[in-house]
């Protein structure tokens, strides 16, 4: 008989240990979701000839969804390439007059090597050898002044072939080009606005994967690590919807409590923040509330 209260009484206990340890009706973490929101803004001044753009729209990289009015810098550009042209004739003779120098110069040069060569074998004297290299020294004085006398034009070009990039790199700006895979959140402009430098057009986010924010006390951070996977639930009407999820951050300093928190002493308390990374099936919306369950302890 009392073998069999000692069994019971051992049942008993490691019962309760496994229930204690298995759960204790609370999660391991409350938090909310959250994404990386993108504000996607002008980079040109200007009307809005097209913007295709509607909230809720699931949008690829590189996908061109607009543009901005470029009939001004392309004026612009035609009468800087008109000048660039009027300056260039005006500096083509002096610019025949260097290619003439330098075919000058390219004689001289050969005549230099073969005096050269007659030296060594005795054919030629020192005396030629000076007067070659006299008249490269005369050539080349010559085409410095002629460049000298060519620079203001040269710099002048140059300064034109600059505004000409700027032009062009202003006109492949006004394409409005969406930079990330994601869902449009919030739209700010619509066709025909005139828009600025730096004004907001839409938001964007990529809603695939859903970042879950809960905060743990000092005490839980020993159960959690990077890459670790936990279950994440949600509401889903008289049950709770479960989801993987994977710890993607843990915060390496800690903070106060949010004030979404109720009590005032949990307010109070340090915790740390934590990120799970939680894959959406399309039900997961930002701020939705959701809860952290650790699977060794679910």
């Amino acid at each position: 008989m009392k073998y069999y209260r000692h069994i019971l009484g051992l049942s008993i206990i490691i019962f309760s240990l496994v229930s204690c340890g298995n759960s204790n009706g609370k999660a391991d973490g409350y938090g909310n979701f959250e994404a990386t929101e993108i504000t996607i803004s002008s980079e040109n001044n200007g009307k809005l000839m097209q913007f295709n753009v509607d909230e809720g729209d699931a949008l690829k990289k590189e996908q061109l969804v607009g543009y901005i009015d470029t009939i001004p810098l392309s004026l612009k550009k035609d009468q800087l390439l008109v000048s660039k042209d009027v300056i260039a004739s005006k500096s083509k003779g002096v610019l025949s007059q260097i290619s003439v120098l330098n075919a000058k110069l390219k004689t001289a040069k050969t005549n230099k090597t073969r005096v050269e060569n007659l030296i060594k074998d005795n054919a030629a004297t020192q005396k030629q050898l000076d007067d070659v290299n006299g008249e490269i020294d005369v050539i080349k004085n010559q085409i410095r002044s002629v460049e000298i006398q060519n620079a203001p034009v040269v710099n002048e070009l140059k300064n034109i072939d600059v505004q000409l990039q700027q032009l062009d790199d202003q006109i492949q700006k006004s394409k409005i080009v969406n930079p990330v895979n994601g869902t449009v959140l919030t739209k700010y402009a619509e066709p025909n606005e005139v828009t600025a430098f730096g004004k907001p057009l839409y938001k964007i986010a990529d809603l695939s994967t859903m970042q879950l924010r809960v905060y743990v006390s000092e005490t839980q951070l020993p159960n959690l690590k990077i890459g670790q996977n936990v279950t994440v639930k949600i509401d889903d009407k008289d049950d709770m919807k479960s989801y993987d999820g994977t710890i993607s951050w843990i915060a390496s300093e800690a903070e106060f409590t949010p004030k979404i928190i109720q009590t005032k002493e949990e307010r109070i308390a340090l915790v740390y923040a934590v990120k799970i990374d939680v894959k959406n099936d399309g039900s997961l919306k930002i701020g939705m509330p959701a809860e952290m369950w650790l699977n060794n302890s679910e």
